[in-house]
């Protein structure tokens, strides 16, 4: 295997084919990039800049890595070969991820910095060293991560620093430093060295002096500029190269990554090389405007980006041939993820449809701490952690981004022959940050999980993948089998790292191993807990749509709820005969016709807006009221990175699962529904709770409304004389929307109250309310009033004073059962005050379906069609609450008198 990397452009014509089927036809594809690389090898060779492959000479320590958070328990960044080397150099043998030595982060090596694309000309006035500006740019952004200290080669996000952080670093940089970095650029590579590089390859030597504390070279002390097409820049002959161990595995290293240290800790400083200026690209660039066939422009990702995608993918060509593993259920399952949301629902899944002992691995310190952080994490989602999940489940520290997943190599070995089938849920869920710093556990933790799978019993692996792999924007379908969007087009980091992993366990397949992928979609709340991803784009999307009332126009939004993405990919994990095929666990898609349906049916009228008029009025909104819960979609809102995958998402087309649909059917699952309002209730509720989402209020347009009419007279509460006092209410009853009947059965009050009784002038309602069938009906007093309604209303008097009135409409076994739905028991009285005034109001006869029925307003906005369709739900529902409410004192005089007990209780005799 030493030699399988030694010739890019052999190997470029040995995968072409499957690299066609892998990418699809046309465009940028690997062939293409390999050949660029092989170009740049040879430029390099020939002006006596590079080094031969393998070579230690120039190797130069890079440092990587980031912490994630959202789906998993992971996130990082692994380095990149030396400098002056090919990214498929040869090496010795290490596991996924190892290093190439300790690296304490000092580069004091006397030539030029590998990583400068440029160099000034002979005689030009001395610059910074790019290192001696990376060890100022580290210093700063020290003060913005946790431990206080930051390498050089450390990845910003890796160290603790938050996005917050990081709009706080580029804003010290640029009033302390007058560096002028955009807040993607960080996002796209964090490490203070390539911050520096990238820096100097745009603003300029003369810029760069400028900067305080940058120390300047002298000419001397640099190597001669490289000649056109050189890609990368040699160490001077003098400096040593970097002692190499040589770990007993069959992989060769994952160059640019450090061993692996105690779980919990932060990861350490890896060799690599953060950036690599194109020949052809200025070095600043993130993205470039190309042309398809068909003359539509699109966006290109960055060319060091792709070039280290290129050379991620030939890891998996590193991995050891494997045979297929015995058809069985599994008994010892790996799952990493646990602790995210999709993980912790399919760690429960699989415990209730499965006997299998399921080994998580969490990122902790020790075995303590890392069960603490799973229950709490199981609990945050709403989720049991009881005695028998944990007699079930054994609790691993470690960490996805390690080599061999942190563990000693006792451990993983023991881990290798006990287990039968291993899940990979955990990633780094970040739509700002880049490739290169989501890459250590998005895609070389997914290698490292093969390699546990073809090491010693050989394993299934089934890996949860993205939809994301199809986020090319225009991109024409996204079928189970359809060839992936083309990798020059993905623009994200996460989808980027998405498609690298998905890609390079397709090769692990050659080599034997059964690979699942599963795509989900967006993830939707559990239907019936309400439990929910926050940081989940499609949550805040729909969280912006129902806050703010408004929708950009987009095709289709593929999401399906956690509870029945997790069901699917659990019944794959045990079925023997699903392993080894992709499936797109996306369930039936919402068009914008379906969401604009669901909202103003839930009372949330909508209006539809273009993508960028919607993106800068959402904006514009969470600038004037902020939202911290929705935080996170600003940022993406505002990243041109981001944008480009939120646009991919919106016009994107219906994925495609019919391989899904028939294991569904075959396995006797539920099938997949659209994630319509009925599926979100639950959702909607705990966004609501949660901050990120608003519900429907009275200051909302209401969705129904009809008034109603009352007539009576009231007298002195106590008094014995009948109520000869005439009164009358004048009342709208409204909803906003079918959600407040559904889960309040309330029903909103205004009007007035004229009563001379209580004041000259007619009493205003100020808040009102009226319940239908309030606490089941289940009657106040032992006896035979059913309760139907109940009204409570807040009234003011034209004095400013302020009054209370309570009212009861009940149910008994009597044959008026016409006048009951009518008459209505009141009690006034002072705020604060006891009861002054009771009596009887009815609603006329004559006005009751005139009013109450044929007078119904539903919201104009509607459609005829809806309008119908509101009116007739409103009637449904309340004359079948009625009739129950109606029929309840009936059944129980009717149990009465079917009861054979010969003592009669005291209410009975009376009756």
């Amino acid at each position: 295997m030493s030699d399988m990397n030694e010739n890019a452009s052999a190997y470029a014509g040995q995968r072409a084919t499957g690299e066609a089927i892998e990418r699809g036809d046309g465009e940028l594809g690997v062939e293409a990039l390999l050949a660029r690389i092989g170009q740049s090898a040879a430029a390099r060779t020939a002006t006596g800049t590079g080094t031969e492959p393998g070579a230690g000479a120039g190797a130069d320590p890079r440092a990587s890595g980031a912490r994630g958070d959202a789906d998993a328990d992971t996130g990082g960044v692994a380095g990149r070969s030396g400098a002056g080397t090919d990214p498929y150099a040869n090496a010795p043998t290490a596991p996924f991820g190892a290093g190439a030595g300790d690296d304490t982060g000092d580069d004091t090596g006397a030539g030029t910095d590998p990583v400068v694309g440029a160099q000034p000309a002979p005689g030009a006035p001395a610059g910074p060293d790019a290192h001696g500006l990376a060890v100022v740019v580290a210093a700063t952004a020290g003060r913005f991560v946790p431990g206080g200290h930051l390498s050089p080669d450390t990845d910003f996000f890796d160290a603790g620093g938050t996005s917050v952080g990081a709009v706080e670093l580029v804003a010290a940089l640029e009033d302390e430093l007058g560096m002028e970095i955009d807040l993607d650029e960080v996002f796209a590579d964090a490490r203070p060295r390539s911050l520096a590089v990238r820096w100097l390859a745009t603003a300029g030597t003369t810029a760069a002096l400028s900067a305080p504390g940058v120390p300047a070279v002298p000419p001397a002390a640099r190597t001669p500029a490289p000649a056109t097409g050189t890609t990368r820049t040699a160490r001077a002959a003098d400096t040593p190269p970097l002692p190499v161990p040589a770990p007993p595995s069959v992989l060769a290293p994952v160059p640019g990554t450090s061993p692996a240290s105690a779980p919990g800790s932060s990861p350490a400083p890896a060799t690599d090389t953060p950036f690599v200026p194109s020949p052809r690209v200025p070095s600043g660039a993130t993205a470039t405007a190309r042309t398809s066939g068909g003359g539509t422009p699109y966006t290109t990702a960055r060319p060091e980006d792709l070039d280290q995608i290129l050379a991620d993918l030939s890891l998996a060509d590193r991995l050891p041939w494997t045979g297929s593993p015995e058809p069985l259920p599994p008994r010892r399952i790996l799952l990493t993820g646990a602790t995210g949301f999709l993980g912790g629902h399919l760690l429960l899944d699989l415990l209730r449809h499965s006997d299998a002992h399921v080994h998580c691995l969490v990122r902790a310190a020790d075995e303590e701490a890392a069960t603490a952080r799973l229950g709490e994490a199981l609990k945050s989602h709403r989720l049991p952690w009881s005695a028998e999940i944990r007699r079930r489940v054994t609790v691993l520290p470690g960490d996805i981004r390690r080599p061999r997943l942190g563990l000693s190599d006792s451990g993983w070995n023991e881990l290798a022959h006990e287990l039968d089938s291993i899940v990979g849920v955990a990633a780094a869920v970040d739509f700002l940050r880049g490739y290169q710093s989501l890459r250590q556990s998005n895609v070389i933790g997914a290698l490292t999980l093969a390699e546990l799978a073809a090491t010693g019993p050989p394993k299934p692996l089934h890996h949860i993948s993205s939809i994301a792999v199809f986020n090319e924007v225009g991109i024409a379908s996204m079928g189970e089998d359809d060839p992936l969007a083309h990798a020059d087009r993905l623009v994200a980091g996460y989808d980027q790292t998405k498609w690298a992993a998905e890609v390079a366990l397709r090769r692990a397949r050659d080599h034997g191993l059964i690979v699942t992928a599963m795509r989900p979609g967006g993830i939707g709340g559990h239907t019936r807990t309400g439990a929910h991803n926050p940081q989940d784009l499609s949550s805040g999307l729909i969280a912006a749509f129902g806050r703010f009332r408004t929708v950009p126009a987009f095709r289709c939004l593929n999401a399906a709820p956690v509870d029945w993405v997790s069901r699917v990919a659990a019944a794959v994990i045990c079925e023997p005969d699903a392993w080894g095929f992709d499936y797109n666990l996306t369930g039936v898609p919402n068009t914008l016709d379906d969401v604009v349906r669901d909202m103003a049916f839930g009372g949330m009228h909508v209006r539809v807006q273009d993508w960028d008029e919607w993106r800068t009025g959402v904006l514009a909104r969470l600038e004037a009221e902020p939202v911290p819960e929705l935080d996170f979609l600003t940022r993406v809102l505002r990243s041109p990175t981001a944008l480009k995958l939120c646009e991919a998402t919106l016009k994107g087309p219906a994925a495609g699962g019919e391989r899904t649909a028939a294991l569904v059917e075959a396995l006797g699952l539920r099938p997949a529904t659209r994630y319509d309002a009925r599926a979100q209730l639950r959702t909607f509720e705990r966004l609501a709770e949660d901050g990120l989402a608003r519900l429907p209020d009275k200051d909302d347009q209401p969705y129904l409304w009809f008034s109603e009419t009352t007539e009576g007279a009231v007298g002195p509460a106590g008094a014995g004389a009948g109520a000869d006092t005439p009164c009358s209410m004048a009342l709208t009853l409204s909803i906003a929307s079918m959600h407040q009947l559904v889960q309040e059965r309330r029903v909103d009050v205004g009007g007035e109250l004229v009563c001379a009784a209580a004041h000259p002038a007619p009493l205003l309602v100020e808040h009102g309310d009226v319940w239908i069938r309030p606490e089941e009906g289940i009657p106040q007093r032992h006896g035979m009033r059913h309760q139907l309604l109940r009204y409570r209303m807040t009234l003011c008097d034209a004095d400013g004073g302020r009054w209370w009135l309570e009212g009861h409409k009940y149910a008994r076994a009597r044959r008026d059962v016409w006048r009951q739905t009518r008459a209505l028991s009141v009690e006034i009285g002072r705020e604060g005050e006891p009861a002054s005034l009771t009596g009887e109001l009815v609603v006329p006869a004559d006005s009751y379906v005139r009013d109450q029925i044929d007078g119904i307003k539903v919201d104009p906005r509607l459609t005829g069609r809806e309008k119908r369709a509101a009116k007739l739900t409103w009637l449904a529902w309340f004359g079948a609450e009625m009739g129950r409410g109606l029929l309840g004192p009936f059944t129980r005089a009717a149990a009465d008198l079917l009861d054979l007990r010969r003592t009669l209780t005291p209410s009975e005799r009376h009756r």
